[in-house]
Order: structure tokens, then sequence, then C-alpha cells
């Protein structure tokens, strides 16, 4: 919300031309908004709506911004056919797809469409869109129809979350981690084997520690298929969290279950202390000094420290869990020790370094207090061998 504000006073400044097309967009969110608040809220908070306002906002005034902030038609259109409004907008798509944030995209050739939004019908026409497009999105529901040129995002089984592999924002135009991986075309991002590795990751996670089900399933809204990289020597499998995008996962496709259900932990922590950082700030902002951590080959900042400490303390308390729980798969207790006696060593180590830094508000240094209760509560290796 914060972002879309500093959007509006930046519009503000704009030709009439550009803010008028914009008060268009925004007289069909606010009559949605009137109709369905929460479906409104739940638009504007997906993930990749978060990644477009911090990209429309970095790029520079004239043609690039111009261009990034089309992209709020499909945001104002979302949130209208949700809503069940009655509404008849004309969009531009300079880039050709329409996307529609956690509905899918729409491809329009001919850069513009206009679109008929009746009680959770959308039709779309012109533009060079064969035939016309129907797509019908019940409350609460997932869109159906659509027909040709219409591609819907899909489901990752048991829970409400998406594997989004196309909206044009998931992924940041300079890629993602050192080997700046690209966001995943569709045909590289085989549905199948995500829904099996994401069902087995739920299925282990119930064995070994409900309440992360849950968390996950509160915390997530989708899944972010990266290009495929080369996972040569000892490099770990890339997942990330975006800032301006909390509640999406960017991840190349993990190996096994096992990898998922890690990645899912780690990055379900990224995405909470995230939340908690625009709200409560835990770090003093300008500090330059960089800290060597168990878990990164590059120097972090102390932000990254206490996001890479709280990742893997949760990580830590999972692997815990896995040495002492009943229920737990015969193959993850073999690994547990290891795994546990790893984090617990690079937490301990990063919680030192955060103790005895300047950097932190008051508030930091009492959250990294109640880390570090928690690190100490889980012992050592010597407890889960009984």
């Amino acid at each position: 919300m914060v972002l879309l504000k500093a959007l509006i006073a930046r519009v503000d400044r704009m030709d009439p031309v550009v803010r008028r097309r914009f008060d268009r967009d925004w007289k069909v969110l606010e009559q949605a908004e009137l109709a369905r608040p929460a479906v409104v809220r739940d638009v504007l908070d997906y993930p990749m709506t978060g990644a477009w306002l911090a990209a429309n906002l970095a790029a520079p005034d004239g043609p690039a911004f111009e261009r990034h902030l089309t992209h709020f038609g499909a945001v104002a259109a979302t949130a209208a056919v949700r809503a069940g409004c009655q509404v008849t907008m004309a969009v531009e798509v300079p880039s050709g797809l329409l996307a529609l944030p956690g509905l899918g995209v729409l491809r329009c050739p001919a850069g513009r469409a206009r679109l008929r939004i009746r009680a959770g019908l959308l039709r779309a026409e012109g533009g060079g869109i064969p035939g016309g497009t129907l797509l019908h999105v019940p409350p609460g529901g997932r869109p159906r129809g659509g027909g040709r040129g219409w591609s819907g995002l899909r489901d990752l089984p048991d829970d409400a979350v998406v594997l989004d592999d196309l909206d044009p924002y998931r992924v940041p135009a300079s890629g993602i981690g050192p080997a700046a991986l690209p966001a995943a075309e569709r045909r590289q991002a085989p549905h199948r084997s995500w829904a099996e590795r994401w069902h087995g990751a739920r299925r282990l996670l119930l064995a070994t520690d409900p309440g992360r089900v849950a968390e996950i399933g509160a915390v997530l809204r989708a899944v972010v298929p990266l290009g495929p990289g080369v996972r040569h020597g000892a490099r770990p499998l890339m997942s990330a969290t975006l800032r301006a995008a909390p509640g999406a996962v960017l991840a190349e496709l993990p190996v096994s279950a096992e990898e998922m259900a890690e990645v899912l932990v780690h990055e379900a922590h990224h995405t909470k202390l995230a939340a908690l950082q625009e709200l409560v700030p835990l770090c003093e902002p300008g500090g330059a000094a960089v800290h060597r951590v168990g878990w990164r080959p590059d120097p972090r900042p102390m932000a990254g420290v206490l996001q890479g400490a709280y990742a893997h303390l949760a990580l830590t308390d999972l692997w815990r869990r896995a040495g002492t729980g009943t229920q737990t798969p015969r193959s993850w207790r073999r690994r547990s020790t290891e795994q546990f006696d790893a984090y617990r060593d690079q937490v301990e180590s990063a919680l030192s370094i955060l103790l005895e830094s300047d950097e932190l508000t008051f508030e930091g240094r009492e959250f990294t207090r109640e880390m570090g209760r928690h690190h100490a509560s889980l012992g050592r290796c010597s407890r889960l061998l009984g």
C-alpha cells in the first residue's frame, strides 16, 4: 500500500494524458473496492503486484515509466472481475500480454483490448484477440474458460497456492542470485514435477511439524519457477524471496520433496521477517559493515545476517523435530543429526555477530535475544540421540 501511494504521488506530477488514463483505471479499482473490499486488498497483496509497483517506481520518467504504468489497468480489471462489478474499459498492452495478477495472462497481439466485465465474467475483444475471450471467475474460485489466447495459472495441490510461471513481473529483469537466473518459461516449468514436489514436501512436513504446514499455507501465495541453471560442484539450489513481493517463493525445481520442504520453510520465514520489518524496523538504516556467515560465500550486511539467521534457525528447529519425531520418515531421521549440527553452528555464529553489533534497533536487539533463547532451547545433537 505504501508503494501504491508512492506511485499515485508520482503520477500526479505526470503529463495530463498519463494522469487521465491512470484516473480512469483508478475509478474501476474504487468501484471494485466499494463492492468487495477484501477482494481488492487480495489483488493488491498478490506478490507480483508488489513486484510491478517496485519496477514501475524504479523506472525513469518517460516511456519506460509509462510502459510499466499500463499494467495498472490489468490490476484494476482483475479486481473488477473478482468483485463481480459491471465495467467496460479499454486497456493498453504494449508487451502483447495482458497479465491479470493471480489469474493468468491473455495474448493481445495488437497491444490493446476492450474488456467487458459483468458479474464475474470477463470478455476481451479487439486487439487481435482470436475470436474474443470469455473468462468466468466465480467468487472465491479459480477462473474457468478463457478460450484461445488465454493461459491460466495452475494450482499446487492441497493449498491455495499457484505455480506462477506467467506473470511478467515474477522475476526482476536482472535475474536472481549470483548466476542471474531468469524466470522459467512455461515449457521449462513442468507442472506435474512441481506438484509432486509440493505434495511430497507437504506430507513430509505434516509428519515432522504440522504447524509449519499451516504457516506455509497462510504465508505463501505463489511459487515462481526459476530458469534452469547448471548446479555443479557444491552450489546449492537457488531460492529467494523479494522484499517487494512477500508471499512468493522463487526457486529452481527442487530435486526431491525433502529439498522442497527445506525451501518452503526457509522462504516462508524470509517472508515473515520482511513483513515484520516493514512494520517494526529491526536494523538501523545506512549500516555499511558486512560480515561472513556460514550459509553464504559472500559477506552480508547486518540486515542480511538477521534474515539468514532467522531462516536458518527455523531449519535448525525443523531438523531437531525430524530427529525426535516418531512419524518422521526414516530417510529424514538419518540425516537429522548432521543437518541439525550444521545449521545450529551457523546460527550460533550469526547470533554472536548480531548481538555484538550496534546496527540493530532496540526492537531488533529484543528480537535477536528471543532468537537466542529459542536457539539455546534446541540443545545439541546428543539430545537427538536420546
